[in-house]
């Protein structure tokens, strides 16, 4: 089955059911923040995130107002700069950084979230032509206070620490007696502290606007679309896709980049880089059709969950076609060399690949005839269950019905193939976990399978998802 927004199309009721994941971690500095003195000591908190879908819920996006730490004296210090909207269904398993901020060092107890108004987009399925509509939520409480059973310690001149904090939308959006989402939102949070050597502190994905290249330091500086700021250091071990290199990077190009904050500089030290584009604008998401479904793609939709600037003509929330000419670079984020166009091409896409896709800002002015000149396969976390009896351990491979949005999507069985450097989470050590999971979060590409056709899932995360 294929998904197209303007094509007629009986969806089943579908319930909303979304996680979100976020990081806030400190680490040295010598700057002064809101005030703060230039002798005061301080280290600097950076927010990440993650999270994932529901089926019939395509986004819940809401103000972040604050989030505060406050220590046992009743001293409190802010995380986040502004007050930024966020899409909690935008990140599915990976995490990205959402703030960077000087604040003073020492051990707090308390984590208070301070929420403001909030939209759930979800997919209307009561006309012949399904569409994504949003509504607004109606939140019980706007404030919810954690308190840490292990404190958060920023440290000045020490190695970052961080939190994780759950957002759990299954927990917190409210559904009546037939299943149906009521608009009515019990935020519900679960925070725990993060080591700086947890895989929890890495930032897997963030996407930004080149503002100022500096070749003699080998750094540049990146502005994200919530103002945040943030220096990028590379070095011989730092991995460019698409063939890029330093040399070309430019003001206002767009990259996305992966890697650890710098326990001393609090630089992001680049692990990867994808140049998204020299010039002009990007757009990421869930592609939802293809035309034609076999054969050389000359056009797909795009369901827009990102968007660089924001000042095209589409629109994040919802669907763009982007056309292909047959000139347009494709390649997969985490693949550097050309083995990478053998599985990921205008032959090989398939509606649930999560995209990146750059171009000049005139092909983005119209969002029914998007023209790109790149296409980039990126990780996406897909929530199904395990498929009892197909742990397949010699191998490497189980199979998974995935569900939510992207179940849409994906409605047959999936081969998940397990790599050498999968990394288990969430109460898994291993494959042989997977024997006594049920509900399960894959991260990883969805590909093509050049022989058979059928979709299959390299795994880069797998994570128990029954809690």
């Amino acid at each position: 089955m294929s998904f197209k927004m303007h094509k007629n199309l009986a969806l089943p009721s579908l319930l909303a059911l979304s996680v979100a994941t976020w990081l806030v971690a400190g680490c040295s500095s010598g700057s002064s923040l809101n005030g703060t003195s230039a002798n005061t000591s301080t280290g600097t908190a950076f927010v990440v995130g993650t999270d994932a879908p529901m089926d019939s819920v395509t986004s819940f996006s809401v103000q972040v107002q604050s989030i505060t730490a406050t220590d046992s004296n009743g001293n409190s210090v802010q995380l986040i700069s502004g007050s930024p909207t966020v899409d909690f269904a935008r990140f599915n398993g990976l995490q990205t950084l959402l703030s960077l901020n000087n604040v003073p060092a020492g051990t707090y107890t308390n984590v208070t979230i301070t929420l403001g108004p909030a939209t759930i987009g979800y997919l209307d399925t009561t006309s012949s032509v399904p569409t994504i509509q949003t509504m607004p939520a109606t939140l019980t409480t706007n404030t919810v206070s954690v308190t840490l059973n292990n404190p958060l310690v920023i440290a000045n001149a020490a190695a970052p620490v961080g939190l994780h904090v759950d957002f759990s939308l299954r927990k917190s959006i409210q559904v009546d007696s037939t299943g149906q989402i009521t608009g009515n939102v019990t935020p519900t949070f679960f925070v725990n502290t993060v080591g700086p050597d947890d895989s929890g502190a890495h930032i897997d994905e963030y996407t930004a606007a080149v503002v100022s290249v500096d070749a003699n330091t080998q750094t540049f500086v990146l502005e994200g679309p919530h103002g945040t700021q943030i220096t990028v250091a590379v070095n011989g071990q730092t991995e460019w896709d698409g063939n890029a290199g330093f040399s070309d990077l430019v003001n206002g190009a767009i990259v996305q980049v992966s890697g650890k904050l710098d326990k001393t500089t609090g630089d992001l030290d680049a692990d990867e880089v994808e140049l998204l584009s020299r010039s002009g604008f990007y757009a990421s998401g869930q592609v939802t059709y293809v035309t034609p479904a076999s054969g050389a793609a000359t056009s797909f939709d795009l369901y827009v969950r990102g968007l660089l600037p924001t000042t095209t003509g589409i629109t994040p929330g919802q669907i763009a076609q982007v056309d292909l000419t047959g000139n347009e670079n494709f390649s997969i984020y985490w693949m550097h060399d050309q083995m990478s166009q053998f599985l990921f091409n205008s032959s090989l896409m398939l509606p649930g690949q999560d995209v990146a896709v750059g171009g000049p800002a005139t092909g983005a002015s119209d969002p029914n005839n998007v023209t790109v000149n790149r296409v980039v396969l990126r990780n996406w976390g897909f929530n199904g269950t395990v498929v009892p009896g197909s742990v397949n351990t010699s191998n490497n491979t189980f199979q998974m019905q995935v569900n939510g949005f992207a179940g849409i999507l994906i409605p047959q069985t999936v081969t998940v193939y397990i790599a050498g450097e999968t990394e288990y989470r969430d109460g898994l050590a291993d494959m042989g976990g997977l024997d006594t999971t049920t509900n399960v979060r894959v991260v990883g590409v969805l590909l093509k399978s050049p022989t058979t056709g059928n979709p299959i899932i390299v795994a880069h995360y797998v994570d128990s998802q029954d809690n």
